[in-house]
Formats: C-alpha cells, sequence, structure tokens
C-alpha cells in the first residue's frame, strides 16, 4: 500500500475544497450575512491542513487499484466531514450527525435532507449545499486529475473508483485529457440550463443552485416547495428535460462533439435508458390521470414526466408529492430508484447498463440450459462483454441487496411504517432523496435515530461510490498485509535499539 501517496492526494482533496468553500464565502459576503465567516474559517483550516499533507511529493508514484479505492472512499468521508463544519459553526444544523449526513447527502448528489424548513438557511448556506452537489456529481478527484500534473502511476484507477458504471474507459489516451472533456462538456451544460432558467423568470440565485442540483443529479432545493415553488411549465420542462441529459452517459456527447453521430445513436443503453422512461411516463400519466387530473391530459403527462425523470435521473427535485399517488404509479417510481441513470453519467442507482447485462447474463444461462452444447455470448453494442464485467455485475447486484437489506433491517428498529422504511434506505443508496411516505417529497429524514442516519449517510457514500471503494476501505483484508508490514517493522527498529 503506497501510504505516501494516499496521504499526498488526500492533501489536495482538501486543497480542492477549501477553494470551493470560498465560493459560499463571496456569497455570504455579497448578501452581507456573517455566516460567511464560519465557511471562510473552514477553508482556511482545510487550506493549512491540505498543504502540511501535500509539501512533500512521494517518490513513489505508483497507484493500483487498492490504492485507488482506499484514496476514493477516504476522500469521500474526508469531504462530508469537514464540509459539515460550517454548519455546525454557525448553528444553522447544530446537531454534527445531521450536518455530516446533509453533507454526505450533498457530495454523493443524494439530496436527502433533514431541514425541515429550506428558506431558514442563510444564502451561502443554500449555495454551499447545492453547489456540492455540483462538486460531487462528476466527482472531486476527477477535478483533481485535470487541475494537479500526477504522473508516474495509473492514475486511471481514480476514475474507475469514482465515476458510476460497470466500466470506465479513456475518450483519450490521456487521463488528464479525459477529465478535461469531461468538465468542460459538464460546466457547458450546466451554463445553458442556468441561461435557459433565468430566461424563464427564475431568479439568477435559484437558476444557479438548481442548475448545480440538476447537474450533479442531487435535488437540493432553495424553497421548501422544490420545483413545484415555481408555477412555470416552462421552467419546471426545462428541468425535466436537463434531468434526463444529465442521466445520459457522457461518452455519447463526446461521440456528438466528434461528429460520430451514428455511433451516438447506436447506443443500446441510451435507446433502454429513453424506452424505460417513455414507458414509465405513459405508464403513470394513464394511471393518475383519472383521480388526480381529471379535466387535463397534459397535466397528468407533466407531473408524470417530471416525476420519472426526477426519479431515474436520481435528482430528487419534485414538483409534486408522488406518494400519493395510487399504487401502480408508486411501484412504477419504487422500480426507477433501482434502475437509476445511465454508466457514466452524474445518476446514481444500478445503472440501465448493468440491467441490460443482468437480462442478457440471465437469458443466457437459460438458453445454456435448453442447448448445453452452443456457444452463447453476451453482447452489449454488438460488442462481446468480458465475463469479467459480467462478474462483476453480478457481485455489484448481490452486494447491493445484501447491503438493501441489512440496511433496512436496522432502520426499522425506529419502528417507522414498513415503506418509509424501504425507501429511505432505497432513496439513499441509489442517490435518489425522496422516498414514500414519512420521507416523500412533502417529508424529509430529521425523525431518524442517530444510528438509522449513520446507516444511511453510509449507504449514500456506497451508493454513489458504487459499494466497492467503501467495502474495501472497511475490509481487514485491505490491511492486513500492511499492518503485518508496520509490525514488523516496529520490531526490526526495537531490536536494533
Amino acid at each position: 500500500m503506497n501510504y505516501r501517496m494516499i496521504v499526498y492526494l488526500l492533501g489536495w482533496v482538501l486543497n480542492v475544497q477549501s477553494l470551493c468553500l470560498l465560493l459560499p464565502v463571496g456569497v455570504g459576503i455579497f448578501y452581507g450575512e456573517a455566516q460567511w465567516k464560519a465557511f471562510a474559517v473552514t477553508a482556511l483550516f482545510s487550506l493549512m491542513l491540505g498543504l502540511l499533507l501535500t509539501l512533500k511529493k512521494p517518490k513513489r508514484t505508483s497507484f493500483y487499484t487498492k490504492e485507488g479505492f482506499v484514496t476514493v472512499a477516504m476522500s469521500w468521508i474526508m469531504l462530508s466531514l469537514f464540509g459539515a463544519v460550517p454548519f455546525v459553526l454557525t448553528h444553522e444544523i447544530p446537531s454534527y450527525i445531521d450536518a455530516v449526513f446533509e453533507m454526505a447527502s450533498g457530495y454523493s448528489t443524494t439530496g436527502a435532507s433533514i431541514l425541515r424548513n429550506v428558506e431558514a438557511l442563510s444564502q451561502c448556506a443554500l449555495f454551499w449545499r447545492s453547489f456540492s452537489h455540483w462538486i460531487g456529481g462528476m466527482g472531486v478527484l476527477v477535478f483533481l486529475l485535470m487541475i494537479v500534473p500526477l504522473t508516474g502511476g495509473n492514475m486511471m484507477q481514480l476514475m474507475k473508483a469514482e465515476s458510476p458504471g460497470p466500466s470506465v474507459e479513456k475518450l483519450v489516451p490521456r487521463v488528464r485529457q479525459t477529465a478535461v472533456i469531461l468538465y468542460s462538456i459538464y460546466l457547458t451544460m450546466t451554463i445553458v440550463e442556468i441561461v435557459l432558467l433565468m430566461a424563464g423568470g427564475m431568479p439568477w440565485f435559484d437558476s444557479i443552485t438548481t442548475a448545480f442540483g440538476t447537474a450533479g443529479t442531487g435535488g437540493f432545493a432553495v424553497k421548501n416547495l422544490s420545483i413545484g415553488f415555481y408555477h412555470s411549465y416552462y421552467l419546471q420542462g426545462v428541468v425535466t428535460v436537463f434531468m434526463i441529459l444529465f442521466g445520459v452517459n457522457f461518452s455519447i456527447y463526446y461521440l456528438l462533439l466528434s461528429k460520430q453521430f451514428k455511433k451516438a445513436l447506436k447506443s443500446e443503453e441510451l435507446r433502454w435508458y429513453l424506452a424505460i422512461i417513455a414507458f414509465s411516463i405513459i405508464c403513470i400519466t394513464w394511471n393518475i390521470k383519472q383521480k388526480f387530473y381529471p379535466g387535463s391530459w397534459f397535466e397528468a403527462f407533466h407531473n408524470a414526466a417530471f416525476s420519472v425523470s426526477s426519479v431515474i435521473s436520481t435528482t430528487g427535485f419534485a414538483i409534486v408529492d408522488f406518494s400519493r399517488w395510487p399504487q401502480v404509479s408508486k411501484f412504477v417510481l419504487f422500480l426507477l430508484m433501482f434502475i437509476g441513470a445511465s454508466a457514466g453519467s452524474t445518476g446514481g442507482g444500478i445503472k440501465v447498463s448493468r440491467i441490460i447485462l443482468l437480462i442478457k447474463s440471465s437469458l443466457r444461462e437459460i438458453i445454456g440450459i435448453v442447448h448445453p452444447r452452443g456457444v452463447h455470448l453476451v453482447k452489449m453494442d454488438k460488442k462481446r462483454v468480458g465475463d469479467d464485467v459480467i462478474k462483476g455485475t453480478t457481485a455489484y447486484f448481490s452486494l447491493l441487496i445484501l447491503i438493501y437489506a441489512a440496511s433496512v433491517l436496522i432502520v426499522s428498529f425506529d419502528e417507522f411504517d414498513m415503506t418509509t422504511s424501504m425507501t429511505a434506505v432505497a432513496a439513499t443508496l441509489n442517490n435518489i432523496g425522496p422516498g414514500l411516505e414519512l420521507v416523500g417529497p412533502s417529508g424529509n429524514y430529521a425523525s431518524f435515530s442517530v444510528l438509522s442516519k449513520l446507516v444511511l449517510i453510509f449507504d449514500m457514500l456506497a451508493g454513489r461510490l458504487e459499494l466497492f471503494p467503501i467495502l474495501v476501505l472497511l475490509s481487514p483484508q485491505t490491511w492486513k498485509g500492511s499492518l503485518g508490514a508496520i509490525k514488523r517493522r516496529f520490531s526490526w527498529n526495537r531490536k536494533s535499539m
């Protein structure tokens, strides 16, 4: 284990966070709020500690999968712990556990909140919550690869550990160029959404924070009614479209920019993603029209389209309380919570590509029983999918179900109804935010016990990092050899004295 390189990278993560904290400082000064001082103190402390950890670059920069997973997991935990400090210093969220919950939700782009009155927060606090979505959406370590010249090791391991999806490929030969391309597309789409929202009459502050939440598929809003506060089909329509767009694999946009239109449009995952959205919207529109919107097919379609886009992209914005809808509609949304967005997007969930692979690999097993002598391959986009990818997908799905079941069991000790407990875990593990019943769009997570909040914090971070980095960090096997080496070194030093 290359400890020095891990510490060096963690120092750079703190440096990046200190720079990010300057933005809410500027917002607080602009609005004349005293809370900016808490963000400035946190930024200064992060910078001092970060500089201390990055004073000397390690001579050995070799970096492999295990180090990549450990670094990414520790980075996201550290970001949540440090990012929560300003809320405690300003007493806007007095409980540190609640503050960590809020920031873990922000960075992991979950959007689950313990706040009962969002509008009571200062503008700089509201900005920081939403900006944490934008940071976490593409990944802080992907940003780090773009600005910090890291050479001599396999830095692709960081991107693989942090980027969502069953597999990550470089868009161009160099990792740094790939990071630049990803963030360029990400920033451009964010700016376009801000401009369109402002053109529809949304205030500039609301437009920026809403775009941050949409881009990171996070869902923190600056109004208690979320996007439902803005009674505008245009504004809600813009958010609907961009939630879908940010749920698309970013490599598709690179192909479009490279004028490889046929290759982009032939993407099997893209076709499945759009087909699932279309089917879900039609199903829910038909289901809710008669009882909730008897006089308007458009109203039913509009609300169904927004809710489906919000859930499948794992954004979590809301314009209606869909927990009051009929059982069929709620069940469709519950399934979408697990399906999630595309691999390589900013969305969460299992990912559409994994769903495709699970279905195809299951069909292969059935066909193999019927025709045992045949050769049956699993293909994606007409290319053979390796057995290692299928194995990883199956392992991921199995671990997800186990973690989900264990989390629901622990959260159930709070004695809430089963729907609340099950959807609270589903919404946090899949980085969606709102669930059903007490944690629906009009509810929050404030009533959960400290133990349940810790479990849900774990679920949010594990879900955002695709389970494995967090599990590798917590595995005794990860540290077994390293601790043995430290022990042997300590014993040798003691004998030589």
